[in-house]
């Protein structure tokens, strides 16, 4: 099962100004592509073909360039999922209650903050759902993410960040912080939900 280049549900444009639409069309078509052809490269014969994304970044991390290329292919998957022209609502349901029971909104959104704007380098910022259904707050370096038992923090992600420059430097060149902030304003708060409550 070898692992193809996900559509967006939006044109390249559609983020703007908040992303531009040069940089998403870089970033997915480029970028993502990228990695997927390379974990395919990885893959191909082996008995990890037929292995879940999800499954070969729980499993595979001593095996690099299926670590490297496995998790930016599923980093990647799931950040274009969260993204939405339709931005700045709030979240609903069940994760609005599993955000209450964290400390609130304001405090979830300045730990993620914080967590994309200190990770050295390289990486990601995540809030994760762990196996008792509460959520934390966590970020990995390069492509690493939270299914992988490498991970500080466990867990599955409901909702990723990529602060590698690729993803905002035409825009926002050395101001990340910026570029976090403007986040808030394009997570598609249903996706999310869904996410958490799968």
């Amino acid at each position: 099962m070898l692992f193809s280049l996900p559509k967006l549900s939006y044109s390249y444009e559609a983020l703007e100004p908040i992303i531009d639409a040069r940089t998403m069309e870089i970033h997915h078509t480029k970028h993502h592509q990228a990695y997927i052809d390379n974990l395919n490269k990885a893959i191909e014969g082996t008995e990890l073909e037929n292995k879940s994304i999800e499954e070969l970044c729980r499993t595979a991390v001593n095996n690099i360039p299926v670590r490297n290329n496995g998790g930016g292919h599923y980093n990647h998957s799931l950040f274009w999922k969260v993204l939405t022209p339709n931005g700045n609502k709030l979240p609903v349901g069940n994760l609005k209650s599993a955000l209450e029971a964290y400390g609130g909104f304001e405090k979830f959104r300045h730990d993620f903050s914080d967590a994309a704007k200190t990770r050295f380098g390289s990486g990601w910022a995540w809030l994760i759902k762990n196996i008792d259904g509460s959520l934390s707050v966590t970020s990995t370096p390069n492509q690493d993410n939270p299914l992988m038992p490498v991970a500080e923090k466990q867990g599955v992600p409901v909702l990723g960040l990529d602060v590698w420059e690729h993803a905002y430097y035409l825009n926002y060149q050395n101001r990340r912080p910026d570029y976090v902030s403007a986040f808030f304003d394009v997570i598609n708060w249903d996706k999310v939900e869904e996410l958490y409550n799968a």
